[in-house]
């Protein structure tokens, strides 16, 4: 037995080999380890070892994880303490000894399986003698990694920090919401590596790239099996919580206790981006949330997108060739990609779509960035389907009232023109459209548009029409002016301007229209509508239109946009004109006045101001407060009521209790509303020491 050595303990010094790991805000007490990087353990023994090296020669150390460890699979491993050891494959080292305790080094190769690991002494081929637990993830620290990134911003950025911005919104008006990914949280490692149990290919948990398509396309499963609209009723505490959206470890933890089949209430499909973004940090791989702001959906790789509108300008049914969505979110990780060509590896997009076939695996493939940018089709059958969603054209059709279709003359709308994530080191936005296109009109997206093209015609995916041409002897042209956001309760000034280019008079109908449509392009309801008959003579004319909250034929729904076009016809013999605006809507403003820098555990103040826009009282108010590091608990406070273009402040202090770049996220609740949130960032500084 291993008593044979007399070990009275095993120390695996956590708090010290965490610190090393960049795991020490998971925990201090349970030793979380990350591959390819030793890491050390203490032995003490009952009694004093004077012989060292026939004790050394007899104790083998072994490693096991997986229901069913496996030396032929990778999942168990057993070697020798020696006074040098052997970094590519698991080893251990002696560093220091005396005849009470041993210090020993262990590595783990930078390819091991990850998990939840036993580590056991066997002494002279008896029985082993359990240690002890630890756990092992990817180590984007170590050269030989498969996840290995060089730039230490990065790392910090893409796998240690908790707090998220994702982007809303549109292209003009960007909308960025806090998120709090709390990949670090109590509970959440053993919340991931539970989800990854459900994959019983525990020797496949090496390799970065099977773990995040059987994760990926696992949550999106949960998801779509556990999410509901939001209850009309009153939800319980922790339904309501879960409505919050506030981050990702209430809904992680909702989706894993499926035992007791109650759904998440969150209906924004940006939310499983970000909880597939916590799970991939909290296991080691660099990840983050991507946003492309018109983006071309359900277009089986076309590379045409229809969208019908009716002779009043309103946009009526849904074309046969996908649909273009105002924004949509997707989760990147970073790895290498040895099983394919060369220049692949680098940020990879998690690609869900329906199961093709036996295994969670079919639902989710990982496609290179750089194969998107490049039209590399025939790497997977998912590069056709993202990069359409970044390059399709679409082409408007008028629905006539005999039922036939007419072409209009609208200017080609572009998708993917941006595409957004968070600055590294900062809350900013930045714009990452040049990783998945060339610039627009330059011979390189020219050259890859057409090698796409032919390649699709070449395997029968398309018939290599491309948007068709709209010259007319007769032209007459359509602009739209407007601002890019609405904030609700005010008026706003929009103009449509019609260019007649020839010396002859022209009788034009103009028809304008305001719907509400939400993100993914699916429209929520019609809200007002004009008709104009006039006759333009050989210039131009700009006609001023007001638009207000109070003239439509009802609300916006919450999480709504304005989509606002305008149709011009001035002869049968003519193409249509057609323009068309999304226009975001914008809520009461919360503004936090707080320092930018403070000292740990001295007091903070900081007040919160909400303006409120509306014409009718905003009733009920309560705000919550939150900030890891910051806050302890999270705080509520009731404000009342807001009238109608008041201000209603409200202070609060807090004792910061931990350094670094902290961030306070406040959120309001009233009866027109919810989820109202703002957020400000602190650096806290340790204090000085006394002299």
């Amino acid at each position: 037995m291993g008593n044979a050595l007399g070990i009275k303990s095993c120390d695996f010094q956590a708090a010290r080999n965490n610190e090393e790991h960049h795991t020490k805000d998971i925990s201090s007490r349970h030793l979380i380890v990350r591959r390819g990087q030793p890491f050390t353990i203490r032995l003490h023994f009952q009694a004093p070892v004077h012989s060292f090296l026939p004790a050394l020669k007899k104790v083998v150390l072994i490693t096991q994880t997986g229901g069913q460890p496996s030396k032929a699979n990778g999942t168990q491993a057993t070697f020798p303490i020696s006074s040098l050891g052997d970094r590519k494959w698991w080893s251990a080292a002696l560093e220091e000894r005396d005849t009470q305790s041993w210090t020993i080094s262990v590595t783990t190769p930078s390819d091991a399986v990850i998990g939840h690991y036993s580590l056991l002494l066997q002494v002279s081929g008896r029985k082993p003698r359990l240690l002890g637990q630890f756990t092992l993830l990817f180590n984007p620290w170590v050269r030989g990694d498969a996840v290995f990134l060089e730039n230490e911003a990065q790392r910090i950025e893409y796998l240690l920090n908790q707090n998220g911005l994702i982007y809303l919104g549109t292209a003009d008006c960007i909308q960025e919401e806090p998120w709090d990914f709390g990949q670090f949280e109590r509970d959440v490692l053993d919340l991931c590596l539970g989800l990854l149990s459900k994959d019983k290919q525990v020797e496949k948990w090496g390799n970065p790239v099977h773990v995040a398509r059987f994760l990926g396309a696992l949550l999106h499963d949960l998801k779509e099996k556990k999410v509901l609209p939001v209850p009309q009723t009153q939800a319980t505490q922790e339904e309501y919580l879960l409505y919050k959206r506030r981050g990702s470890v209430p809904i992680l933890r909702q989706w894993f206790i499926s035992s007791r089949r109650r759904p998440v209430y969150t209906g924004q499909a940006w939310v499983l981006a970000a909880v597939t973004c916590t799970v991939l940090r909290c296991l080691g791989i660099p990840a983050r949330v991507v946003t492309t702001f018109a983006s071309a959906q359900g277009t089986g790789g076309g590379l045409l997108v229809d969208e019908y509108y009716s002779e009043e300008g309103l946009q009526n049914g849904e074309g046969q060739r996908g649909r273009i969505w105002i924004f949509q979110t997707s989760t990147e990780c970073w790895m290498t990609r040895p099983a394919l060509p060369q220049g692949y590896g680098g940020w990879q997009i998690l690609y869900l779509s329906a199961p093709m076939g036996d295994g969670v695996l079919s639902a989710c493939d990982l496609v290179p960035v750089r194969a998107v940018k490049e039209g590399t089709l025939a790497l997977t059958p998912a590069v056709s389907d993202l990069f359409a969603a970044v390059n399709a054209s679409c082409v408007v059709w008028k629905c006539c009232e005999d039922g036939t279709l007419e072409l209009t003359n609208s200017s080609t709308k572009y998708v993917g023109n941006n595409i957004s994530t968070k600055v590294v080191g900062s809350d900013r936005c930045e714009d990452i459209t040049q990783n998945y296109k060339y610039p627009e009109g330059s011979p390189q997206e020219k050259e890859v548009l057409e090698r796409v093209q032919k390649d699709r015609v070449e395997h029968k995916k398309d018939n290599g029409i491309g948007p068709p041409s709209l010259e007319t002897a007769d032209p007459l042209y359509l602009f739209l002016e407007s601002p890019s956001s609405l904030p609700l309760g005010e008026n706003v000034q929009v103009f449509v301007t019609l260019v007649n280019p020839s010396d002859q008079e022209k009788e034009v109908q103009l028809a304008i229209g305001v719907q509400a449509t939400y993100y993914n392009g699916i429209l929520a309801a019609e809200l007002w509508r004009k008709k104009m008959v006039f006759t333009l003579s050989a210039n131009l004319v700009r006609i001023p239109i007001s638009l207000s909250s109070s003239s439509f034929e009802r609300s916006p729904p919450e999480n709504s946009f304005l989509r606002l076009t305008a149709m011009a016809t001035h002869s049968k013999s003519s193409l249509s004109c057609f323009a068309q605006e999304d226009i975001a809507i914008c809520r009461p403003c919360l503004a936090i006045e707080m320092p930018e820098a403070a000292e740990q555990y001295q007091l903070l103040k900081a007040s919160v101001c909400i303006f409120n826009s509306l014409n009718a009282p905003m009733k009920d108010c309560v705000i919550s407060i939150m900030g890891r590091g910051l806050i302890h608990r999270e705080r509520s406070y009731s404000l009342g009521t807001v009238w109608p273009r008041n201000t209603l402040c409200t202070q609060f202090w807090f004792t910061p209790t931990k350094v670094g770049l902290r961030r306070l996220t406040v959120e309001m609740d009233c009866n027109m509303f919810q989820n109202l949130t703002s957020y400000r960032s602190v650096t806290v500084v340790a204090p000085e020491l006394a002299a």
